[in-house]
């Protein structure tokens, strides 16, 4: 059987007794590191805070290995129980989908055990869950590609008065360009994109497209570390956050849309101090 586990937001402890008991009785287990990280990332001493408590060995699985090489996992899986720990919940992302559909399609039976992600998380903020539309992703800008198709998701959640949650780039074991070229990959070190070079990237498309979806003084709430006992939260205008040290990663942004009384009282205990 593969199992399909859940870790939660914060550190090893967040995962639930469920996912706990399933990992222990794997004969292998994966971490997929690439779509979000635990508080504590990936050093070879966080990785034993985990194995420590899980009872298990974790093999770390990059990108490479679950979009290129899932065909390994799931033989393993055919034959044993297997266990792919996933950061948040196993269907935050697209990629885990994509598992699951593969394994069933080898009839490799599945078992789903959930956790909270940040779509459920983000609720500490003071925003109500049902009053955001839909999510977007940012990537990091390069000098010859700035993607901007999130700008008429955030000017039609605008347009409804919903908020906008905005997930940040993570690359981790991403190859340069120039590897790539030459055949032989070689990895760029890990970015974490901020709050504040997202809030950069969102005034230059605005600037560029003109389509009023946002501006300096949108109102945003900043998060930073969602799940751990350290988290930051920082509600402002666009052109306050920017100056704003939010600290290590993982960090994420809102776009605030239409609130209501109740969500404006919440939100006045993170509002930036001017």
């Amino acid at each position: 059987m593969l199992y399909m586990v859940g870790l939660g937001l914060g550190d090893e402890r967040d995962i639930t007794v469920r996912g706990l008991d399933a990992v222990r009785r794997c004969a292998k287990v994966y971490m997929e590191a690439y779509t979000s990280l635990l508080s504590l990332g990936l050093d070879p001493s966080a990785l034993s805070n985990l194995e420590k408590l899980y009872g298990k060995e974790i093999t770390v699985a990059d990108r490479e290995m679950v979009e290129e090489r899932a065909e390994q996992v799931l033989r393993e899986a055919a034959d044993a129980d297997v266990a792919f720990l996933v950061v948040g919940d196993p269907f935050g992302a697209t990629t885990h989908t994509d598992l699951v559909v593969r394994a069933k399609n080898m009839g490799v039976e599945v078992k789903v055990i959930h956790n909270a992600s940040v779509m459920n998380a983000i609720g500490v903020c003071g925003l109500q869950l049902y009053r955001y539309g839909e999510t977007i992703s940012i990537p990091f800008f390069t000098e010859t590609w700035r993607p901007d198709s999130f700008y008429e998701k955030i000017q039609n959640n605008r347009r409804l008065g919903l908020h906008t949650l905005c997930l940040l780039d993570i690359r981790v074991k991403e190859p340069t360009l120039e590897s790539l070229c030459r055949g032989k990959k070689v990895y760029e070190p890990p970015r974490f994109m901020t709050v504040n070079t997202a809030i950069s990237q969102l005034l230059e498309v605005e600037e560029l497209r003109g389509g009023s979806a946002y501006g300096a003084d949108s109102l945003c709430i900043g998060v930073a570390r969602l799940g751990s006992d350290d988290h930051k939260i920082v509600a402002g205008p666009m052109k306050k956050l920017l100056d704003v040290d939010f600290g290590p990663p993982l960090h994420c942004l809102i776009i605030v849309g239409e609130t209501h009384p109740v969500e404006e009282e919440m939100l006045e205990f993170y509002m930036i101090k001017t």
